[in-house]
């Protein structure tokens, strides 16, 4: 979408994507300031019902719109996404009141930025708020003591996901054109599933970050959006080396530059079946009919089963646990009482792991990380369903009347690729029967995140009546249906 005068309505400013407003602000047809407006009177008016927002500045998101306005006039702009407006998780460092989702947290607003938050700051994002988590960003779907739940635009009745529930909830609402997320166990991926937009889990380093998660390395920061080109732009606006971010390893790397390839020849491993329960039945037939159009575009598409399937949910369990426990050893037993009562179960689960048990699982790891790096020379990506069911009731962490006892249970699409720590984006694949968006996974081999865009810039040609605001599709915020 183009913006072509300043008359243009609420709607269009917020339904437009990044490149295209920063094509509008080098024209001079709009003003960052006038987006500005625009987006934070979106996250006022979506926030009563949805509670996608923890934090809403209005002063500090128009001074930045101002700022940028002026660089644009001048013909300066810091960036292709100078005066965009973006969300930050509330579980990043930003100069705003992040509380990780917690009552037992103090307002850590004078921390200094997190890297990605200094990285786009430097760019000229204009930053509107901070977005909804769980505790400590602790589970896969978004409520919390502090600040309680967050809705589904398309369905209120039902949750978006998380632990990036909020950030996904603002950008299918329009209340931003990017967001920042994060993912160590499918926090970006999930929510961008459950709500019908892009969310794009880099490869681990790629992003650096600080202070360190306490989940250690299986978090990932990475970009949200509404489509694969913002996706891109985020990325490049976040990745670089930053000192303080002594996991990440390597210098900074190249800017991603998705194009459109041919799917002819390319070798694709489909991940079909998750490792706890099965496929929800439209889900399995919305992929299913997307690899049947891979394969009539010529590409090679064979079924697979992930190396050790079988060990990751406890590999798994000994590093999330356990991240668990080490983020409630830093919490005063007295404010106990406050916190998520499945986080503290977590946390004091977490707690009984032996330190043997911790490393053994560490070496599991990493031997599951060398068969993922050899699969990923054999097939040039693996896609698989971001989560094999669609969103389902609010207020609860796993659908009623499943045989699920956790959410890691129904998130074995997802997990496993934070351990490998290979890039992973997921896009949307349809709509259910009732509405409700339903999301591919496309994974590809550590460090090449570009592939993993190119590919998936790929899909969204191939299916744009599947992306929300190309088409003009909108959560209708009366009623919370589609």
């Amino acid at each position: 979408m183009i913006l072509a005068t300043q008359q243009d309505s609420i709607d269009d400013l917020c339904k437009a994507t990044a490149s295209a407003l920063s094509k509008a602000y080098a024209s001079g047809a709009i003003s960052p300031v006038e987006v500005a407006k625009a987006t934070l009177n979106r996250a006022e008016e979506i926030n009563g019902q949805l509670n996608a927002f923890t934090v809403i500045d209005h002063e500090g998101a128009f001074q930045a719109a101002k700022n940028s306005e002026q660089r644009w006039k001048d013909n300066q702009p810091l960036s292709p996404v100078d005066g965009i407006p973006i969300t930050i998780k509330d579980i990043v460092h930003c100069g705003m009141d992040t509380r990780y989702g917690s009552a037992t947290t103090p307002d850590v607003s004078n921390f200094p930025d997190a890297p990605s938050v200094k990285l786009l700051r430097a760019a000229g994002v204009v930053m509107l708020g901070l977005t909804n988590s769980p505790e400590f960003g602790w589970k896969a779907v978004t409520d919390n003591p502090k600040f309680g739940i967050t809705r589904n635009p398309w369905d209120t009745s039902k949750t978006p996901g998380g632990s990036s529930g909020g950030a996904a909830v603002a950008a299918a609402t329009g209340a931003g054109a990017l967001h920042l997320g994060t993912d160590g166990g499918g926090s970006i991926r999930i929510p961008a599933s459950f709500t019908g937009i892009v969310g794009h889990k880099p490869s681990f380093g790629r992003v650096p970050a600080h202070p360190a998660s306490a989940f250690g390395t299986v978090a990932h920061i990475g970009p949200m959006a509404r489509t694969v080109g913002d996706t891109a732009l985020m990325l490049n606006a976040m990745q670089g080396r930053d000192i303080r971010d002594w996991n990440q390893g390597f210098s900074p790397v190249d800017p991603v530059k998705p194009i459109s390839i041919d799917l002819k020849g390319l070798r694709i491993g489909f991940w079909k079946d998750p490792s706890i329960g099965s496929n929800d039945a439209e889900v399995d037939a919305l992929i299913k009919a997307t690899v049947r159009d891979f394969e009539l575009s010529g590409a090679t598409v064979e079924q697979l089963s992930l190396p050790m399937e079988g060990e990751l949910l406890d590999v798994f369990y000994r590093h999330w646990l356990v991240g668990a426990a080490n983020r409630l050893s830093s919490i005063d037993k007295s404010d106990y009482e406050k916190l998520d009562p499945g986080f503290l179960q977590a946390a004091e689960t977490g707690a009984q792991y032996s330190s043997v048990e911790r490393m053994q699982a560490e070496i599991s790891r990493s031997d599951y990380g060398v068969v993922m790096d050899q699969l990923l020379q054999k097939f040039d990506y693996i896609i698989s369903p971001t989560v094999p069911i669609p969103a389902f009731d609010v207020g609860v962490n796993v659908p009623k009347g499943s045989d699920y006892e956790s959410w890691v249970e129904w998130s074995t699409f997802s997990y496993p690729i934070n351990l490998s720590q290979q890039p992973a984006c997921s896009v949307p694949c349809g709509t259910t029967a009732a509405g409700m968006p339903v999301g591919l996974q496309i994974i590809g081999a550590r460090g090449k995140d570009e592939a993993v865009l190119s590919a998936a810039l790929t899909y969204e040609q191939m299916y744009p009546q599947r992306f929300m605001f190309p088409n003009g599709k909108w959560p209708n915020q009366a009623n919370g249906t589609a």
